[in-house]
């Protein structure tokens, strides 16, 4: 075991002394926590610690099956090391560990350094279906823990339906999709190299690739030739960043939500599902329902459901020390999703 305990010495810091104990604390209490779904298996994602909400802001712990990914928005490189080495001995199954420096003017260090071990998980296991990973890709981590109830919600309900996945990152709400039983899966992104992942997923799962087409485009551009050739869908999946613009259109979650619902809303079918996702963090969740229920007014569009974060996103009711920055409710947490049914006239 001697390998793990020179993990420490990857980072040019003093291990803290006087929070230790203190910082030590909060990650059992974490894992504590966590200790059934950690009990799923070597292939298992999860968050294992969430600073903002469980006691040290600025950093987060993933886990991604034997690999342990840091996340450090404050630049706190003695915490990471402590994280580094208290999970480590914890759990013996970890084999990498990736240190992600969000702020970090460096490319490299925003994709993430192997501060541990040489051979990142290439793929996890969630709801029996498996998920391509690159763990280095990007300053995420290539699959979004969040949305763990939403891909089983597409897993139970998707079956027979033609769906539109927009923003689709990696594309795993489109993979959860197909497997379970879409006719037809369309995942459009900004950039090819994160479609791929998808495609990637799909094979893990000997899924029919010939239901799934990946196209790189803009939303904007993407959206209007859909529109154009008259298409629908059984299901639109919404997930935009935060922030973003470029020369054909802008997305602000903060200020303009429902502008992008209402942009795809005449791609879904009648009778058919939108899924709306809204990540924005000041954006209070009354504030956000209550801009639902104003589209819902025309009797045309209804709020079927909400999915819940997990509680390894949000913390526990033992864990958390930091509420939200903005009340979330009736969200449990500031990734707030949606399911609208869409009815036409």
């Amino acid at each position: 075991m001697e390998y793990r305990k020179n993990w420490r010495f990857c980072y040019n810091h003093q291990m803290p002394t006087e929070n230790l104990p203190a910082l030590k604390k909060l990650f059992a209490q974490a894992l504590e926590a966590r200790s059934i779904p950690l009990n799923a298996g070597r292939s298992t994602a999860l968050r294992l610690f969430s600073g903002f909400y469980e006691g040290y802001p600025g950093l987060v712990a993933d886990l991604y099956g034997r690999t342990l990914v840091l996340f450090d928005y404050e630049g706190s490189g003695d915490a990471l090391a402590a994280a580094g080495e208290f999970f480590l001995e914890r759990l013996p199954s970890i084999n990498c560990v990736i240190h992600k420096t969000r702020s970090a003017h460096d490319p490299a260090q925003r994709k993430g350094i192997l501060a541990f071990g040489d051979s990142p998980t290439k793929k996890i296991r969630e709801h029996g279906v498996w998920y391509a990973l690159d763990l280095q890709m990007q300053q995420d981590a290539s699959f979004y823990l969040d949305t763990h109830g939403l891909r089983k919600w597409l897993l139970e309900n998707a079956g027979g339906w033609r769906v539109l996945n927009t923003f689709a990152y990696t594309g795993s709400l489109g993979v959860a999709a197909l497997a379970g039983g879409a006719d037809y899966v369309l995942q459009t992104d900004l950039k090819r190299k994160f479609l791929e992942l998808a495609r990637t997923g799909g094979m893990l799962n000997r899924l029919d690739l010939g239901k799934m087409k990946l196209q790189a485009n803009d939303f904007f551009s993407q959206i209007a030739q859909l529109k154009r050739r008259g298409q629908l869908f059984d299901c639109v999946i919404l997930d935009p960043p935060f922030f973003s613009s470029t020369a054909k259109g802008r997305v602000d979650q903060a200020a303009e939500s429902t502008r992008l619902i209402n942009k795809v809303r005449p791609l879904v079918g009648d009778g058919g599902y939108l899924i709306a996702i809204n990540n924005a963090l000041f954006l209070s969740g009354a504030d956000y329902m209550s801009s639902l229920e104003t589209l819902c007014e025309d009797g045309y569009l209804t709020i079927e459901e909400i999915i819940p974060v997990p509680q390894d996103i949000t913390g526990f009711p033992q864990t958390i020390v930091s509420p939200p920055p903005s009340d979330p409710t009736p969200f449990n947490h500031p990734t707030k999703i949606t399911i609208l049914r869409v009815k036409h006239r």
